[in-house]
Parts: structure tokens; C-alpha cells; sequence
């Protein structure tokens, strides 16, 4: 499944990505607001976030959010159940994890992901929702 979401992810990241940029991290997660939920494919580059609404094949479904660091006004992650103070100690805490986001221009972004590890192995992204998890941690740590 790791596999799976690598192959389906990247393909769906790498249209957005400029000239000499990287994807250091791919990952899934599940986007909430007041009327509905989606899918989204995260990307973590140095110095972007790409968020790209997907449909249930894995394909964009909607233009990609682009977020750099001056970007986000606001970052919260909450870790089973706990509210945390700093966001890479939540990301890297318990199974799932709920990242707030609230950007400069006032939009809020709730995203919900699992960890890749543990208890539900494979069933929760497995080694690239991991890699991708730690890739986002790494990137609010150096951004902060």
C-alpha cells in the first residue's frame, strides 16, 4: 500500500512543482471544513507546502493550494486527543494527527492524517505516509 500511495501521489504533486524544486516528502490527508471533506495530497518541498484536492483515483480534482512559510499566519497540530504548543511535536506524536492552518489572507485549512506507523502499519499510509509526516514535521521545525 506504502507503494501504492507513492505511485499515486507523485504524479499528482510533480505538475506543481517550479524549476529545480524537490518533493522531500508526499503523505495523504483528509481536508474538513463546515460542508464538506476531501481528500488531499500533501507535498513538502524546501520551501513550499503543496495541497492538492484529490478524487478517489488519486487525481486533482481541484487547483493546488501552494503555501510558503510567510505564507501561514497560524499552525496548530493536535496528537490524539492532546493540544500541542509546537507543531512538530504534535506531527510526530501519536497515530493521527489534526494540523490547523490559518493563512495570511484569513483562510483556515483543517487537515487530518494518519502517521504511517504503529498500530495500523500499511492501514495507515505506511513508509511514505511516515517519510511524508517527518518531511512535514522537518519543514515547520526549519520554518519556524
Amino acid at each position: 500500500m506504502a507503494t501504492d500511495i507513492d505511485e499515486k501521489l507523485r504524479p499528482a504533486l510533480e505538475p506543481s512543482l517550479e524549476a529545480g524544486e524537490e518533493l522531500q516528502g508526499v503523505l495523504v490527508a483528509s481536508q474538513q471544513s463546515a460542508f464538506k471533506g476531501r481528500m488531499v495530497g500533501i507535498g513538502v518541498t524546501e520551501g513550499r507546502l503543496l495541497l492538492q484536492p484529490l478524487n478517489r483515483k488519486f487525481e486533482p480534482s481541484e487547483e493546488v493550494i501552494s503555501l510558503t512559510p510567510d505564507q501561514i499566519a497560524e499552525a496548530k497540530a493536535t496528537g490524539a486527543g492532546d493540544e500541542w504548543l509546537n507543531v512538530t511535536a504534535a506531527v510526530m506524536d501519536g497515530a493521527a494527527v489534526t494540523l490547523r492552518l490559518k493563512t495570511t489572507d484569513g483562510e483556515k485549512l483543517k487537515l487530518m492524517m494518519m502517521r504511517g506507523e504503529g498500530t495500523f502499519g500499511k492501514l495507515g499510509g505506511g513508509e511514505t505516509q511516515r517519510q511524508g509526516v517527518e518531511a512535514l514535521a522537518g519543514w515547520f521545525a526549519s520554518n519556524a
